[in-house]
């Protein structure tokens, strides 16, 4: 007998687990593809083109140089993360008990549903969000409940929110500053969920790696500060956004004393440390004087502005201004017939410059009939645009988008 008979491809599926079976990929990678063989200008992925401040990468080279090169954890981070959430919060933290450093705020995220989340727990999530969340709680077997916030402005209904929470929702998660649309949540809407927090006694899971991306003197504000949140609030965040080092992984969950043990248990079973020369180059870009963190927001300010500017001259609608974060979700003009998946193709094809299709933010289970209906119809309607780009890209945007205007000056793409 043959003992090296070929497993047929539906046998090998067969093999994955139900949350593997649950990942799928996304259609929106094809577009990915296809930008890659027309090497078109990426204002897709939201990482910078432009270099990272020279002294945090100095302080990285120093820190191979000095051979911190081998498993390690940092505590000095902690000590200095709990002084800045005083600073920014006025939150006191333990930071012997209460922070996990982890592999970037994606880790952080994970191992804190991996840590609160059993199967059948409802996780409730503002829809459009971040794909992110919504597969991290499909492997923990919890249940994704979506809750979407009301366009063109993305304001929280109360009422849906609170029709939403029902006696196995577990936790609510927030990221604020917002990706896509780059909302920030307002005082209101933020008491609006503590509230539902404390009452169902509900915990909140938070992404913040834009808390320090915010404009037009918007302030962020977490979550954690509002009564009775501290101790159900696990803050995630990272060096990532604020310091234009995506690529170094360095990332950290603050959470009330179980959890976070909890939470650095799961992160030293999965990945065991995050890579030790850029934990020492955290200490220096986490000790960055205030000037660094005031030009940080007028320079992505000014990049916002542009790119407002720049779509909205080409027939997008802009009826929301970002507020924090450095993305644009764009809306297509009223009278373009194409889906945003179609336009983005085109957009690649013609113009050479990629975007990510809105309706991948969006996960809100609808029916056949809700989809047809005009009120739905805008999740298929929005583009996202990453503008943490140099002067350069976003030059190179304008100049080939303006060579596609028709005679109304609008994208002639359909």
């Amino acid at each position: 007998m043959n003992s090296d008979r070929v497993i047929r491809k539906e046998e090998m599926e067969g093999k994955l687990s139900r949350a593997a079976k649950k990942l799928t990929s996304s259609p929106i990678q094809e577009l990915s593809h296809l930008a890659q063989r027309c090497n078109a200008i990426n204002l897709a992925e939201g990482f910078p083109d432009f270099p990272a401040p020279i002294h945090i990468k100095n302080a990285a080279v120093s820190a191979i140089n000095s051979d911190f090169n081998q498993y390690r954890h940092v505590q000095g981070i902690c000590q200095h993360l709990a002084k800045m959430v005083k600073e920014m919060h006025g939150l006191d933290i333990d930071p012997l008990t209460d922070v996990a450093i982890s592999c970037g705020q994606t880790e952080a995220f994970a191992a804190s549903i991996f840590a609160t989340i059993d199967p059948g727990d409802e996780v409730i999530l503002f829809d459009p969000s971040y794909e992110t969340y919504q597969g991290c709680v499909t492997m923990a077997g919890g249940v994704p409940i979506h809750v979407p916030l009301d366009p063109p402005l993305w304001s929280l209904d109360p009422s849906k929110l609170l029709r939403s929470i029902t006696e196995r929702t577990k936790a609510i998660i927030l990221n604020s500053p917002h990706n896509p649309t780059g909302k920030v949540f307002t005082k209101d809407e933020l008491e609006t969920i503590a509230g539902a927090c404390c009452s169902r006694n509900c915990l909140a899971i938070t992404d913040e790696v834009y808390e320090h991306i915010t404009y037009d003197n918007q302030k962020h504000i977490s979550l954690a500060t509002f009564p009775g949140m501290q101790e159900r609030t696990i803050i995630t965040s990272s060096l990532s956004k604020t310091f234009s080092v995506t690529g170094w992984r360095v990332g950290w969950a603050i959470a009330p004393a179980s959890i976070a043990s909890a939470i650095r248990n799961i992160h030293i079973i999965v990945t065991d440390s995050a890579p030790a020369p850029f934990q020492e180059a955290a200490l220096t870009a986490l000790r960055s004087p205030p000037e660094y963190f005031e030009t940080l927001r007028r320079e992505y300010q000014s990049k916002r502005d542009y790119t407002i500017k720049l779509l909205a001259g080409v027939g997008f609608k802009i009826q929301f201004i970002p507020q924090g974060s450095f993305f644009l979700f764009a809306e297509l003009p009223d009278d373009c017939p194409l889906s945003d998946v179609e336009f983005v193709k085109k957009l690649i094809l013609k113009a050479g410059v990629v975007a990510v299709p809105g309706q991948g933010f969006f996960h809100t289970n609808l029916s056949s009939d809700e989809v047809s209906n005009a009120s739905c119809n805008y999740q298929k309607r929005y583009i996202r645009f990453a503008f943490c780009k140099s002067e350069a890209t976003l030059s190179a945007v304008s100049e080939k988008l303006g060579k596609l205007l028709d005679t109304e000056g609008r994208l002639a793409l359909h």
